[in-house]
């Protein structure tokens, strides 16, 4: 017998509505604190989850993001609090309704109903951060603003909740004194301890991933601080790593196109007030005068320079090669002092590169009979954000059946072809294109490969060929008359 309509559309409503009531209460959140580390370009937010089941078998966990975060977030990892090992994680979509994004996250072992176990969740975000005011002069000091939302959104209920905003120093201009906050706390709303806003306790928040919790209870909060480093960004990286087998030698080279965020320079550049700094030990907190850079152990060669020329205002502290199997360690040591000093709203592209021993990064499988070379994605500028990436890794000429493991998804892979002298076909190259990478996306990028015996052979045929055609026409040349009138 058929069902009247609004039958089944009831049902169907029901089924549509089940699965979010279900995640609603497979779960409650005993106690979140969410701490907040503010820096420059990157600011990371870890914040631990106390959950406790209210069902048998429990194992899916939902984390829920606003929009504004998620589109800053670079980097999300979740554990289990004490443990190293990253949880999976898959995307469950974009709420339009409510602008959140939802992830689930796969619980090592389902839990049992009342049984409890705690989630750290850390994430990077990239340009959180803004220079306030805008414009400073050489003498004025950086200070830099964020903003955030006051309450950890989740689709489950909350018993208690803290948010602890930590600025790099004491010196904390300004923060947000939220109100009308009665119906959470009783107490006040915001304290401070050094360099340390807390916000919370907040008790009893309803699950908060709705529009209705969205638009009429969540708050948004600024903490204004000083900020006495630089404030850097990479807008473009290139990175382009050359195996060769018969120098057995690894060769890494980096286009890197440098911005200084901070507070734009009013005014003009003064020298005298530069060298003035550098004399007293004072430096404008938002001039950047030097680099230091954590380079492999055993690289040599090293050469650095910009559009005008070799750069000479730096100094490299080598260590040797780190054998295989060690703890990676031991890193050489570059001090680069850009041509002239980087002051805010400034930029300054140069290159950097550097030649290693093959044997330190690549080995051989005898089962496989193919190579695996391990190359480093990128080297970290401390503090910096990389905007756009590129990393080509060129392979020897005639290699074969390649396969390739980044330690991260690449936005786009293309596999093509560079020529270069005495090549003759060609060398097969892989370039991964990133985005918003941070000091966390650190990694090597594993590349198999194969180069059968005639493609070992033919470079010293392609060298050996050219020195006869040379040969030859040199001979040729002597028995030739070009004189256009005998005598």
């Amino acid at each position: 017998m058929l069902q009247p309509w609004w039958s089944c559309l009831s049902f169907i409503l029901l089924s549509s509505v089940l699965p979010c009531l279900a995640t609603g209460h497979s779960f409650e959140n005993t106690a979140v604190v969410r701490t907040v580390e503010l820096a420059g370009s990157l600011v990371h937010v870890t914040t631990t989850y106390a959950v406790k089941a209210l069902e048998n078998e429990a194992s899916v966990y939902t984390l829920a993001l606003a929009k504004l975060q998620h589109e800053k977030t670079s980097w999300l990892e979740a554990k289990i609090k004490g443990q190293s090992v990253g949880l999976p994680l898959e995307e469950a979509g974009y709420n339009a309704e409510s602008g959140v994004y939802l992830y689930d996250l796969q619980l090592p072992k389902a839990l049992r109903t009342n049984a409890t176990t705690n989630l750290v969740v850390e994430t990077v975000e990239t340009h959180a951060t803004f220079p306030w005011p805008e414009q400073a002069s050489q003498k004025d000091p950086q200070s830099l603003k964020y903003e955030t939302d006051l309450f950890v959104l989740s689709p489950y209920f909350t018993a208690v909740q803290r948010t602890k905003v930590r600025s790099p120093s004491p010196q904390i201009l300004s923060y947000t004194t939220p109100e009308n906050l009665d119906e959470f706390t009783t107490e006040e709303p915001v304290t401070r301890s050094s360099a340390t806003i807390i916000y919370g306790p907040y008790h009893n928040i309803v699950p908060s991933s709705s529009k209705e919790f969205v638009t009429e209870k969540q708050r948004r909060i600024t903490a204004h601080y000083g900020y006495d480093q630089p404030v850097l960004e990479v807008s473009n990286l290139k990175r382009t790593a050359e195996i060769s087998h018969w120098g057995a030698n690894l060769n890494i080279e980096d286009n890197i196109h440098l911005h200084n965020a901070g507070p734009t320079l009013k005014g003009h550049f003064s020298r005298l007030e530069f060298q003035s700094q550098s004399f007293y030990g004072r430096p404008s907190p938002q001039m950047l005068t030097g680099l230091m850079l954590h380079l492999p152990a055993g690289v040599h060669s090293v050469y650095y320079y910009d559009l005008i020329g070799n750069v000479s205002t730096s100094r490299l502290r080598t260590t040797p090669s780190v054998q295989k199997g060690s703890p990676s360690t031991q890193f050489s040591l570059l001090e680069l002092r850009p041509r002239y000093p980087l002051m805010g709203g400034w930029n300054y592209s140069f290159t950097l590169g550097w030649d290693s021993p093959l044997r330190d990064y690549a080995g051989w499988d005898q089962q496989s009979g193919k190579y695996i070379v391990g190359v480093p994605l990128m080297t970290i500028i401390p503090g910096a954000v990389i905007d756009d990436a590129e990393v080509e890794i060129i392979l020897p000429e005639g290699a074969t059946d390649i396969e390739y493991f980044p330690p991260f998804p690449a936005l786009k892979t293309d596999i093509a072809t560079h020529v270069t002298y005495l090549d003759t076909i060609g060398r097969p190259t892989i370039s991964f294109t990133y985005k918003q990478l941070t000091d966390k996306h650190t990694g090597t990028i594993f590349v198999t490969y194969s180069v059968p015996l005639s493609a070992h052979l033919k470079k010293p045929l392609a060298v050996a060929a050219a020195f006869m055609v040379i040969f030859a026409l040199g001979f040729a040349s002597k028995r030739m008359d070009m004189r256009i009138q005998k005598k």
